[in-house]
């Protein structure tokens, strides 16, 4: 309404199709003072000496994008990353495509190498230029290392997370476990037990586990997480669930069944990597259908070469080769020969996976939400991942068709 309209002199205003938590609120306005969000409403609220001419047609005003799970892009691979200047050449080339909030992820590794790599990113993220880190192992199954190196996968060892924790300093979000290593899950000082104790989400993932012995160590961490001071938020997580899991079977029903049931349950939050390479339309459809965006996210996994042409690349100890539109890793076969093999992180910002994810059937406002509010509420963040007052000016501006045209970061456009 008029009257909560603040006076819009010397404000920010940005016009057209505003999407919020509630839905699509066409033809109005965001004012921004400063580095928040000071009011939304209607273009026909604001006085005519200030509203903002009309946009080109089905023009979008999102919420800054929110990604929980990024190993990298425009040639810069976080796992791989020395300098600070290369963490910030990842975060920003998702950033100039949307992501105003990005979790930095790496991949398993001898332990020396995740304790400088998570005190790298924890510098990073003491600059803002990343909103935490992510560990995706070392406590993982070799069945499913997907492009991981088995070779440094280990027991679960609840001293190297207390290690890692101290080397984030605060910084570290969540670490991906497969529940059925031992050490993990089993009770007492477990990995679980000392994730939630560091402030840190247990995430399911890189598991061939059963179906039980998810389901038991998903509701170990949710008991965790509810008794304890320090968890950022409720629930746990899946790891791009279907990618590096047992597959779901009718007699086998295994970890997908059991991560489904509890993000169903409200105990859990599944990640997609909905990209149209890593899952089916269809299959990302059913998943929002079965969950709704309260329970799912929208990431990318995407390594160094986002938003790069096609060559050769590096996912931590892994060679990677990108063609065709799909990041594989490289593998030697016996007669000497390389070829292509299993899928090795993604190659979208998190933009194109909310545009797949709206091709594949799922609804503006949903396929949204799973891209920012949901994501935020995962990370324990209240300031950021919707278009309402008080919260971070994060916005993205883009065309009809979900291609960007400006990004503001806390109220600043973005070069």
């Amino acid at each position: 309404m008029v009257s909560d309209l603040p006076d819009p002199a010397g404000a920010l205003l940005v016009r057209g199709d505003v999407v919020t938590p509630a839905g699509v609120l066409a033809d109005a306005v965001v004012v921004v003072r400063g580095d928040e969000i000071a009011w939304v409403g209607p273009a026909g609220d604001v006085p005519a000496r200030h509203v903002p001419p009309p946009p080109p047609a089905g023009t979008l005003v999102l919420p800054g994008l929110v990604d929980l799970h990024c190993h990298g892009g425009g040639g810069a691979s976080l796992p791989d990353a020395t300098t600070t200047r290369e963490v910030r050449q990842a975060a920003d080339e998702h950033l100039r495509h949307g992501t105003t909030t990005l979790v930095a992820s790496l991949v398993t590794a001898p332990p020396d190498v995740l304790l400088a790599r998570t005190a790298l990113l924890a510098d990073a993220a003491d600059d803002g230029v990343v909103a935490g880190i992510h560990l995706e192992g070392p406590f993982l199954s070799r069945a499913r290392c997907g492009a991981q190196d088995p070779r440094d996968m280990c027991d679960g060892d609840a001293d190297l997370v207390r290690q890692l924790a101290g080397a984030a300093r605060g910084h570290l979000v969540s670490m991906t476990v497969a529940p059925e290593v031992p050490g993990v899950a089993g009770g007492g000082d477990d990995v679980l037990a000392a994730l939630v104790d560091a402030g840190a989400l247990p995430s399911v993932g890189h598991t061939d586990g059963s179906a039980e012995e998810v389901e038991a160590a998903v509701t170990r961490a949710f008991d965790l997480l509810a008794t304890s001071p320090r968890a950022r938020g409720p629930r746990p997580t899946a790891t791009h669930l279907f990618n590096g899991m047992r597959p779901l079977h009718h007699r086998d029903p295994g970890p997908v069944a059991a991560c489904l049931a509890a993000a169903a349950r409200g105990e859990l939050v599944v990640e997609l990597v909905a990209d149209g390479t890593h899952l089916a339309p269809a299959t990302v459809r059913a998943v929002l259908e079965l969950v709704g965006p309260d329970g799912a996210v929208l990431v990318t996994d995407a390594m160094a070469a986002a938003g790069m042409p096609d060559g050769d690349y590096r996912l931590g100890a892994a060679a990677v080769r990108v063609a065709d539109g799909a990041a594989r890793l490289l593998e030697h076969a016996p007669d000497g020969s390389v070829r292509a093999g299993a899928i090795a992180g993604g190659l979208a910002h998190l933009l194109d996976v909310v545009r797949a994810t709206v091709a594949a059937g799922v609804g503006l406002p949903a396929a949204v939400r799973a891209a920012s509010a949901t994501p935020a509420q995962v990370l324990g963040r209240h300031d950021v991942g919707a278009l309402v007052v008080g919260r971070r000016a994060d916005l993205l501006v883009t065309t009809a068709d979900l291609r960007p045209v400006r990004v503001a970061r806390a109220g600043v456009w973005v070069a």
